[in-house]
C-alpha cells in the first residue's frame, strides 16, 4: 500500500512574538484541511510532531490541533517526539496507522515555538537532546557537538571551512526565493567565510552562518492511501520511507562517519528502486553546514571525504544536476524543531506539483528528504514522486 500526501500547508518561519504554540498549530492544521478540500470530520486521526522540552509550558499539546476546527473533536490525537526529527516521526506514525487499516485520512502537524525563552535557555533545551549524562551534563551544546564532528572530519580529510562557507552562502541565496524562509537575504560567500562581529565564531570551526536558526513555525499534511487519493485534486506518493536509529551516546559511535544517515539513504533508495542520481533534488537536514557536507556523502553522491567537490563543481547548486536545499534549508528557512520534518515533505510536494514558485526546480520528478534527530541518531529518509 502506498501513502499519498493530498493536502499541505506551511506558515512563515521566524520570530513570531504575537503567536503562541496553539496559534501556530491551528493555522497550519486549518490551511492543510482546506487545501485538501475536505471537511475536518473526515479526518480519522491526528499526529503532532513537537519537541518542546521547555520552550513553552504546554506539554500536553496534541489536542491543541482540535482547536483548528470543531469537526476534529473526538478524533484520536497523539504527540510524537524524536528530537529534531519529530516532524518526520509524526508523518511516519500516521503512515503506519493508514497501512494498518486504523485510519483512512490522517492529519499531521509539525510545530515549535522556540523564541519564548532566551537564547541560552533554548541552547540548554536543545542540548538535552544529547546523551545527557555524558554530553549535556558536561556542558556540551549542539554547536559544540557539531563543531567536534567538523574537527574530526577536518583532521581526516583536510580543512573544509571554505566549503562550509560556500554551503551556507548557497542556502542563504536559495532562501531569497522562499516566501516562508526566516532569512531572505543573500549574504554572499565572503560574509559567510569571514569571522566578524556580525558573523562570530560560535564553536570553532563553526561560525554563526554555519548554524541553523532558532525559529517559530508550523507545517501540516493530509495523508491517505493511494486508492482514496484518487478522489483528491492532487496527490504526491511516498515511494519509500525509512527510519534508522543509532546509539545515543557519541562515545559508542564514529559520529563523523554518519553511519545512521548512510544506512537510511541506502535502504530508502533501494526500496524506491532508484539511485541517488535519479533524484531531481533533495531537502536535507543542514542544522549545521557540516551536516549538509556529510549528507552528500551519506546519500552516495560522493565517497567519504570527497563531498567538497560537489560544491566546487556546482552539482548541489540550485541550477546543478542535483540541487540540495533549494528551499534554503534549515540555514535560511529556519528550524522550528517539530515543524522541520513536516516542512521538508511539504516542500517536496510543492516541487513535485510544480507549485514551488521562485524555488521551483524545473521538471522535478523524484525528491529525497532527509530529516535527522541528534547528531546522526534518528535518521529519516523519504523518496517522493507525484502520483498524478
Amino acid at each position: 500500500m502506498s501513502i499519498c500526501l493530498v493536502g499541505w500547508s506551511h506558515t512563515p518561519f521566524g520570530r513570531h512574538d504575537a503567536l503562541d504554540l496553539e496559534a501556530l498549530i491551528t493555522a497550519a492544521a486549518g490551511y492543510a484541511i482546506r487545501h485538501a478540500r475536505i471537511a475536518a470530520d473526515e479526518i480519522d486521526g491526528v499526529w503532532l510532531g513537537n519537541l518542546n522540552g521547555g520552550f513553552v509550558p504546554e506539554v500536553f499539546c496534541a489536542s491543541l490541533v482540535h482547536q483548528a476546527d470543531p469537526g476534529l473533536r473526538w478524533k484520536p490525537a497523539t504527540r510524537v517526539e524524536n528530537a529534531c526529527a519529530s516532524g518526520s516521526a509524526a508523518v511516519y506514525a500516521a503512515c503506519d496507522a493508514i497501512e494498518a487499516g486504523r485510519c483512512r485520512i490522517a492529519l499531521v502537524v509539525g510545530a515549535e515555538k522556540m523564541t519564548a525563552v532566551s537564547g541560552p535557555e533554548a541552547t540548554r533545551v536543545l542540548a538535552n537532546c544529547s546523551y545527557v549524562k555524558e554530553e549535556a551534563a558536561r556542558g556540551l551544546t549542539f554547536p559544540g557537538i557539531f563543531a567536534g564532528l567538523a574537527q574530526t572530519y577536518f583532521a581526516r580529510y583536510g580543512d573544509q571551512s571554505e566549503i562550509l562557507a560556500r554551503i551556507a552562502a548557497k542556502n542563504y541565496a536559495n532562501g531569497v526565493g522562499n516566501p516562508w524562509a526566516q532569512v531572505r537575504k543573500d549574504l554572499g560567500f565572503e560574509f559567510c567565510n569571514t569571522v566578524s562581529e556580525r558573523n562570530p565564531m560560535v564553536a570553532p570551526p563553526l561560525r554563526k552562518t554555519d548554524c541553523s536558526l532558532v525559529s517559530d513555525g508550523a507545517a501540516a499534511l493530509v495523508l491517505t492511501d493511494e486508492a482514496l487519493a484518487r478522489d483528491f485534486p492532487r496527490a504526491v506518493r511516498l515511494r519509500s520511507r525509512v527510519q534508522v536509529n543509532d546509539f545515543l551516546p557519541m562515545a559508542r559511535r564514529d559520529v563523523a562517519a554518519f553511519e545512521g544517515p548512510r544506512r537510511a539513504w541506502a535502504e530508502a533508495l533501494d526500496r524506491a528502486g532508484c539511485g541517488v542520481r535519479d533524484l531531481s533534488l533533495a531537502e536535507v537536514h543542514d542544522c549545521f553546514t557540516i551536516a549538509e557536507l556529510l549528507s552528500y556523502e551519506a546519500m552516495g553522491l560522493a565517497a567519504l571525504g570527497e563531498g567538497a567537490r560537489l560544491v566546487e563543481d556546482g552539482t548541489v547548486a540550485a541550477a546543478g544536476s542535483l540541487p540540495v536545499n533549494p528551499s534554503g534549508g534549515l540555514k535560511a528557512k529556519g528550524h522550528p524543531i517539530g515543524a522541520t520534518g513536516v516542512s521538508m515533505h511539504v516542500l517536496a510536494a510543492l516541487q513535485l506539483c510544480g507549485e514551488a514558485g521562485a524555488i521551483q526546480v524545473p521538471g522535478a520528478e523524484l525528491v529525497g528528504v532527509f530529516n535527522m534527530g541528534g547528531a546522526g541518531v534518528a535518521s529519516y529518509v523519504s523518496i517522493l514522486e507525484r502520483a498524478r
